[in-house]
């Protein structure tokens, strides 16, 4: 018979952080991540975490089936939208967090366009959501860049939000590029 408790529903919180800042430990699972995690604000539609691993198939002439396959990619994404279109959150989303000025009365923001561009600046994601028997659940993505097209639409009839993708990337043979971590008590 299936277990109800494992079932999880209900939404979370996504925080960012330059990338290899301070992570919160693993048991404070459920409480709020303190600086350099910053709240990147409200959430449209969800996050959904996509796992990719892609296998290559080993094969030999005297078999018609593969006989073995080893993993050639690993792809972790973290997609979700976010509803608060401030410019901080358009940086980021651009992979150009530093690059908002604040003055007297006004905010900008514009995008880095010499060569440096070439070289991005990686941050970290923390997603907080609900896991099995009504706990929290922690996705911690170490280094990741956002990598998807922003589109900021502005109809009479719909909300401006910017929709995100954050993909992870390699870290260290040491540090693994991201973890999850659940609540048990």
């Amino acid at each position: 018979m299936p277990d109800v408790t494992n079932l999880a529903m209900g939404p979370g919180t996504l925080y960012t952080a330059p990338f290899g800042g301070t992570e919160p430990a693993d048991t404070a699972v459920g409480s709020v991540p303190t600086a350099p995690w910053v709240d990147a604000g409200g959430t449209l539609g969800g996050m959904r975490a996509l796992f990719t691993n892609t296998y290559t198939a080993l094969r030999i002439d005297q078999t018609p089936m593969d006989v073995g396959s080893r993993l050639t990619n690993m792809e972790f994404l973290l997609n979700t939208t976010l509803a608060e279109v401030t410019l901080e959150n358009l940086a980021a989303a651009l992979n150009n967090s530093a690059g908002v000025q604040v003055g007297s009365g006004f905010k900008s923001w514009e995008p880095v366009s010499d060569n440096s561009a070439t070289q991005p600046t990686y941050k970290a994601i923390l997603f907080d959501g609900w896991g099995p028997n009504q706990f929290r659940r922690r996705i911690i993505s170490r280094r990741v860049l956002s990598i998807a097209a922003i589109e900021l639409p502005y109809t009479a009839d719909g909300q401006a939000v910017y929709a995100v993708s954050f993909k992870a990337h390699w870290v260290s043979a040491s540090v693994k590029p991201y973890k999850l971590v659940d609540q048990t008590a």
